[in-house]
């Protein structure tokens, strides 16, 4: 089955990386294509170099409507049999471009879909008429959790169009031998500049006000000597360091910018600190605990929505700085250097390599036939 993955722009984030592991991990009977309406970026040359096909559309803001006729053409050209929409752009697009072109089977995954927010975008009457007019082009909407299922049904998307497939991570990339991981976190300590006996709490995800990595800095200042290692970029950036800077601790707080090495720089903290309250899935938490952390957590529906017990290194927290500040230095004043949890059961049931196998499914459901209503089994765990 030949399939084209049409997605917003490929710089790097959190909906591009799930679409860069979902292609490594497919069958090798789907032969995929990439195309970026925008913004080709770091995730595109990381595609490339995996051996996928990227096409780069140019697409100059929403409003471009030259970019539909381009992407008709683009799909009647690769004469695919399924495509597949990333992002609110890409779906509105790709839903009208695919079914122009004559493809029939089109789905299209929900990456970020808050009550209010979607994709960081404030949701308006019009986006909305636009997102609910444009999915009912395409046979089935995939949702990252039963928290943004939930929300597409109370938009009016009909139940039984909506899948539930989640985010998922690369199990292996986390795995290293105690050696190789000892070694690893001496080399990016000293890379960054962290004193190697240091203790540090992380934050990974876009430096953006609804992360609330300012929790962590308030936190910071009311704890023993601790660092705090910030992965990631974005608009808030300038505010953490003057934030920093003002409370005194600029000296301790350590900002990578984007990188593309998170697994190695998790093996430089002693624990991952999330309090957004606001999250669709919670990707940081499973790569925390993947590599072996201890995380407290404020919103994440990646755990949230599982057993209990099923990830007994994560502590749900009130994301509040004295919260974070008991809850991390009882870690800090508890620990034993670079003590490493074993991967807990929470890891193992988002392993990519298993969840691509439902992709597989729902693509040889969808070139058949429409994909039939949800089973007796599946509506019990939806109202659940």
């Amino acid at each position: 089955m030949k399939v084209l993955h049409i997605i917003t722009g490929l710089d790097a984030g959190g909906a591009e990386q799930q679409l860069r592991l979902l292609l490594r991990h497919l069958p090798p009977e789907y032969d995929c294509d990439v195309v970026a309406l925008t913004n080709p970026g770091a995730v595109a040359a990381g595609l490339r170099a995996d051996g996928v096909r990227v096409a780069e559309l140019g697409m100059r803001g929403n409003r471009d409507l030259a970019a539909l006729p381009a992407l008709v053409r683009l799909i009647r050209r690769g004469r695919y049999d399924l495509v597949h929409c990333h992002l609110y752009r890409a779906c509105v697009y790709g839903r009208i471009a695919a079914r122009l072109a004559g493809v029939r089977a089109v789905v299209a995954t929900e990456h970020s879909l808050l009550d209010d927010v979607i994709e960081g975008r404030p949701i308006t009457p019009g986006i909305r008429a636009l997102y609910l007019a444009t999915e009912r082009l395409g046979r089935c909407t995939v949702a990252v959790s039963q928290a943004v299922a939930d929300r597409l049904v109370d938009w009016g998307v009909p139940a039984h169009r909506v899948r539930v497939i989640p985010n998922g991570v690369e199990v292996r990339r986390y795995q290293q031998p105690a050696p190789v991981r000892a070694a690893t976190r001496q080399a990016v300590r000293a890379e960054l500049g962290l004193p190697q006996d240091a203790f540090v709490v992380g934050g990974v995800g876009r430096l953006v006000p609804g992360k609330r990595f300012d929790v962590l800095i308030d936190a910071l200042g009311q704890m023993g000597p601790a660092w705090l290692l910030l992965v990631g970029d974005g608009s808030a950036r300038a505010e953490l360091e003057w934030q920093a800077r003002a409370a005194g601790l600029a000296d301790r707080v350590v900002l990578t910018g984007e990188r593309a090495d998170v697994p190695e720089l998790l093996t430089a903290m002693d624990v991952l600190a999330a309090p957004s309250t606001g999250e669709t899935f919670g990707l940081s938490l499973l790569e925390a605990l993947a590599a072996g952390l201890p995380v407290r957590w404020s919103s994440g529906p990646a755990l949230a929505e599982l057993p209990a017990g099923a990830a007994p290194g994560a502590r749900l927290t009130i994301a509040q700085p004295g919260y974070y500040a008991a809850e991390l230095e009882a870690l800090r004043t508890g620990r034993s250097a670079a003590r490493v949890l074993a991967q807990p059961e929470a890891v193992r049931h988002y392993d990519t390599a298993r969840l691509a196998l439902g992709v597989a499914e729902l693509y040889r459901q969808t070139g058949r036939r429409p994909v039939p209503p949800l089973s007796a089994p599946e509506e019990n765990h939806a109202r659940r």
